[in-house]
């Protein structure tokens, strides 16, 4: 991994914990008003370890008219919080096209660590039918690769998104799984959606970090819009692979 990530001991202050994991789940939660008459609220999540602990929450910051005129495609800022209410990562997003006509202002994200700090950046990649995104470090290397299916539908089934190095090299996959809509409403009735994060141990925190906002600017992207619809009840998880 040194070859990828110089100078791996430049932890960003609170982000130390994540040296020492190699998975991350996260939970949408449900917003009362949200739910009873679809009025779009702030998303709220909790993040935790493997183990189910609570290890950072996040909420966007985003005032209601632009979530609820702009919706899935809104600009929005989140803010990560560790257990002492202190805000560690700090996700931007600006307003963006989504349609592939438009390759010259496709989405992107910048990644925070402390806020004020940018660690690393998300940038989508044009392409005619795929969903492809390069992640880049501090200095805006490329460091990651990311390529969506054709077709980013849950229908019964699993939507996967490879993660590759810049050598492509197969590092990882997100994967938004289908879960069973009334399993899911009976045991988990103040969780939206579920969300696993999985990287190398050795993965530098930064770009641990900038893979957790390029969850966040997925789920978005292809799965925010149907919310409404029940369809988005699932679990994105990043499974890895070890590097070549």
């Amino acid at each position: 991994m040194s070859e990828l990530y110089p100078n791996p001991t430049a932890v960003p202050p609170a982000l130390e914990y994540l040296t020492q994991i190699d998975q991350i789940l996260v939970h949408q939660k449900i917003e009362l008003l949200e739910g009873i008459i679809g009025f779009e609220t702030n998303n709220q999540h909790e993040i935790k370890n493997s183990m189910g602990q609570k290890i950072f929450h996040a909420k966007e910051n985003t005032d209601c008219c632009t979530r609820n005129i702009c919706g899935p495609v809104r600009s929005f800022e989140l803010e990560i919080k560790d257990n002492f209410d202190q805000e560690v990562i700090h996700l931007i997003r600006p307003y963006r096209c989504t349609s592939c006509c438009f390759p010259c202002c496709l989405q992107k994200m910048e990644v925070q660590a402390p806020p004020g700090n940018a660690i690393g950046y998300i940038k989508q990649d044009w392409h005619m039918f795929k969903p492809k995104f390069s992640l880049y470090d501090m200095s805006k290397t490329k460091v990651l690769s990311i390529e969506g299916p054709c077709c980013a539908i849950s229908c019964c089934g699993d939507v996967n998104f490879d993660v590759t190095s810049k050598d492509g090299h197969s590092v990882g996959r997100i994967s938004k799984q289908w879960s069973d809509l009334i399993k899911e409403s009976q045991d988990n009735s103040s969780i939206k959606d579920n969300y696993g994060v999985n990287f190398p141990m050795d993965l530098d925190v930064r770009m641990k970090a900038v893979l957790l906002g390029a969850c966040f600017l997925i789920d978005f992207i292809f799965f925010e819009q149907t919310g409404n619809s029940g369809h988005q009840w699932g679990e994105v998880v990043m499974n890895s692979l070890p590097l070549a």
